[in-house]
């Protein structure tokens, strides 16, 4: 009778590891199809670079290289541009995704140059923010939305934990679940309620004493990512400092980023597109 109950026990622990496994395999075959269909030699991507009036960031050479050498490795071309007058219709076609490296401040000339930007996302475009770009058009509700928030503060720079919260992501799935950093801690406000929440900021040992006011000081968001106005968007508040961007760690989490949002593998189309104003009123 012992020996019977031990077997049927035996039975239902094989039959829960089995189970546990056919799980595992699901969630690892679904992280290696992001980007599985992507013809990579297709792919075009813009990195833009303008830093407008105030603060300009030293990391955006840095920036740049690393997209260089992930597309090196990849099979995607890189155009890098400051120019905002390369933000209209005909030439933001010929690219499947846009980059915001370090972008700060005001980045646009013209209105038309923003029309432009909402009709590419609108599209189906996806977009690419590296940490400084949510200090980018702070005066425009629209932008705002599509990066996910606008950059507030941040704390001083110092060692600080990042905890993965969503691992079922190609940019987050290769970290470890405390990912330790030497970088500034970015604090945003407005965001937009449709994020979907990544990796936050552990704000238990942060030297800040402002902290409180974010969350409780217990966490917040530092990378994200949504779908928004018909394209797909990817946010990392992470990468102030050159070397960071050297790092195949920090590449990996940014083409992990890219693999997302280009990942979805549609092309371009401008019958959706509708902007005729960066005021128009926003989607929700």
């Amino acid at each position: 009778m012992g020996e019977l109950k031990y077997k049927n026990m035996t039975k239902k622990s094989l039959l829960f590891i089995t189970c546990i496994c056919l799980v595992l395999l699901a969630v690892a075959q679904k992280r290696s199809k992001d980007g599985a269909k992507v013809n990579w030699k297709k792919v075009h991507v813009l990195v833009y670079t303008k830093n407008g009036k105030g603060y300009v960031h030293e990391n955006r050479a840095a920036g740049v290289t690393a997209i260089q050498q992930l597309g090196a490795q990849h099979g995607f071309s890189v155009t890098v541009s400051e120019d905002p007058a390369d933000f209209n219709e005909n030439n933001l076609k010929q690219f499947n995704l846009l980059i915001f490296n370090n972008t700060n401040n005001e980045v646009f000339d013209t209105d038309e140059q923003k029309v432009a930007l909402m009709r590419y996302v609108q599209a189906g475009g996806g977009f690419v923010g590296i940490h400084s770009a949510t200090g980018t058009e702070r005066n425009w509700p629209w932008f705002k939305r599509l990066i996910g928030a606008s950059f507030l503060r941040h704390a001083k720079h110092q060692p600080f934990k990042e905890i993965i919260i969503d691992a079922d992501h190609p940019s987050t799935s290769f970290l470890p679940r405390v990912w330790e950093r030497d970088d500034e801690c970015y604090f945003f406000k407005e965001y937009n309620p449709d994020i979907r929440v990544l990796i936050v900021h552990d704000l238990a040992p942060l030297d800040d004493k402002d902290k409180p006011t974010y969350y409780g000081g217990t966490s917040s968001p530092s990378v994200w990512c949504h779908e928004f106005d018909g394209g797909r968007q990817w946010y990392t508040s992470l990468g102030h400092d050159i070397a960071t961007y050297a790092t195949a760690e920090f590449q990996q989490h940014i083409m992990g980023g890219i693999i997302w949002v280009v990942g979805n593998n549609k092309p371009l189309d401008y019958s959706k597109a509708r902007a005729k104003s960066p005021g128009d009123p926003l989607p929700y």
